[in-house]
């Protein structure tokens, strides 16, 4: 068992949550989208609003494969490599 096992297993009992019904993979992987390309803090936010998403009723794999496209799609902010003033 990796540590990221013991921390879900225990804030799923901490919350009262099935440790399978957590989707770790997806949320890493929309989390990792989100701070790539958009910006880091909003890897937790979109985390949090999957969450909630989820929590209302949304399939978990499509709500994130929304945020994850929503995110592809949002317009290049990032400074280029050479002009990080």
């Amino acid at each position: 068992m990796t540590l990221m096992d013991e921390w879900v297993t225990a804030a799923c009992a901490e919350l009262g949550i099935e440790p399978g019904e957590a989707a770790v993979p997806v949320v890493l992987d929309l989390a990792r989208d989100v701070a790539h390309q958009v910006l880091r803090p909003g890897a937790p936010v979109s985390a949090y609003l999957l969450g909630l998403a989820v929590g209302r009723g949304a399939d978990p794999v499509q709500a994130a494969a929304r945020l994850t496209a929503l995110a592809a799609s949002w317009p290049d902010t990032h400074p280029p490599a050479g002009d990080r003033s």
